[in-house]
């Protein structure tokens, strides 16, 4: 399988809700690596590399609202060739 990294701005009510959190553990389940950060505009950013049957699948995860407590509005995505190599999914500050 070919690694693959998209990114993804995910914008609606998605900081203060754990959004970030429940994101790190949905990609730690499906295998990925990448992060996920808050923006300064209200948005979340969110890299996620890895095989890309389960890229889509947390990329659908987005966009069907992640956790409950959040509302996404709008996810946009983008292919990424990262300058560099993660070995986990972590949560940027």
């Amino acid at each position: 399988m070919t690694t693959v990294c998209t990114l993804a701005w995910v914008h609606g009510l998605v900081q203060g809700v754990g959004f970030r959190y429940s994101t790190q553990r949905e990609a730690l389940k499906l295998g990925l690596t990448g992060y996920a950060r808050n923006m300064d505009d209200g948005s979340v950013e969110v890299l996620a590399c890895g095989d890309a049957p389960q890229v889509e699948k947390l990329v659908a995860w987005l966009k069907a609202g992640g956790p409950r407590s959040a509302r996404v509005d709008k996810v946009l995505t983008e292919p990424h060739q990262p300058d560099r190599q993660w070995t986990d999914f972590s949560i940027r500050y």
